[in-house]
């Protein structure tokens, strides 16, 4: 899969037929010698916490940002929480009060960031 000088063609072409392979699964060339282990890491299926099941290489972008067990932090209180838990947590926590500095009034935690501008 890449250029190759003309008259290093042949010699080129009979080391990557003698040592090379491609993966059925992916289309990488990955040495013969490779190959099984590639597999068997990379394509292999598991299944994660949230029972959804995808090939091994897929696993770490899944829980890093599509898995809804993937673990997150609630803006209003910094707890962390399953992504799935969320939006219902936050309602709740943002719902709580604080005094504001200035103005001594009860501000609901998730119009604090607003307050400043109508405080006073």
């Amino acid at each position: 899969k890449k250029d190759i000088p003309a008259v290093n063609f042949i010699t080129h072409e009979i080391h990557c037929r003698r040592n090379i392979e491609i993966c059925s699964y992916c289309k990488d060339s990955i040495p013969k010698s490779e190959m099984k282990n590639h597999v068997e890491s990379e394509h292999v299926q598991v299944t994660c916490k949230c029972r959804m099941k995808m090939e091994n290489s897929l696993l770490k972008d899944h829980q890093a940002s599509a898995c809804p067990l993937r673990p997150v932090l609630c803006q209003f209180c910094d707890i962390q929480l399953p992504f799935n838990k969320l939006q219902e947590h936050e309602l709740f926590c943002g719902a709580r009060t604080e005094p504001c500095r200035d103005c001594g009034r009860n501000v609901l935690l998730r119009d604090l960031r607003e307050h400043p501008g109508i405080c006073g």
